[in-house]
C-alpha cells in the first residue's frame, strides 16, 4: 500500500462525481420548541483539487422553506493525518469552524467546535457508506461539551450515473 493511501489522503476518492441528494435538516436545533423537520432535494457535486488532497462539493437542495446552496471545502492535512471539513453557506457567504477527523472502519467522523445563538456548542459529522452508490451524512451539536447529541442534519445521498 502506498503511503498516500495508507495515510487517508484518497478517503473521500469514492465521493467524486454527481449526486442526488435528499435532506432533512431540524428547524430549531437545540431548542425547546418541537422537532420540526424541513425537507429539501437537489444535487451535489464532488470535484478534486489539488492532486486529491482537497476536494469540493457543490451543494444545491430546494424544497418548500427554501434552498440550501454551499459549498463543503474538505482539506487533508498529511502531517496529522486528518481532514478538515469547512460548510460555506452561500446565502450569507461565511464559513462555518472546521470539523476535523478521518475514517476508520469505514465510518467517517469529524467534530469541531462552533457557536449557535452565542453558545458554545460542540459540532460532530459523521459519514456512512451503505453501498458504493450512496452515502449518508449526519450532523449533531453538543451543547453540553459532548456528553448528549442531538442530531439536526441528516442527507442521503445516491450516486448519478451517466
Amino acid at each position: 500500500m502506498s503511503q498516500t493511501a495508507a495515510d487517508g489522503q484518497r478517503d473521500f476518492d469514492w465521493e467524486i462525481g454527481s449526486w442526488r441528494s435528499t435532506v432533512r435538516v431540524l428547524a430549531e436545533p437545540l431548542s425547546e420548541s418541537a422537532d420540526v423537520w424541513l425537507q429539501f432535494a437537489g444535487t451535489s457535486v464532488v470535484r478534486p483539487l489539488m492532486d486529491r488532497r482537497a476536494d469540493a462539493l457543490e451543494f444545491q437542495v430546494s424544497g418548500p422553506n427554501g434552498s440550501i446552496n454551499a459549498l463543503n471545502l474538505r482539506l487533508y492535512e498529511p502531517q496529522a493525518q486528518r481532514w478538515s471539513l469547512t460548510f460555506i453557506n452561500m446565502r450569507d457567504g461565511l464559513l462555518t469552524p472546521a470539523v476535523y477527523g478521518g475514517f476508520r472502519n469505514g465510518v467517517g467522523e469529524f467534530h469541531g467546535d462552533d457557536q449557535l445563538g452565542g453558545r458554545p456548542i460542540k459540532v460532530r459529522f459523521l459519514i456512512t457508506r451503505p453501498s458504493p452508490d450512496e452515502a449518508r451524512f449526519e450532523q449533531a451539536f453538543s451543547a453540553d461539551g459532548g456528553t448528549t447529541w442531538e442530531t439536526n442534519w441528516m442527507a442521503v445521498d445516491r450516486r448519478i450515473r451517466r
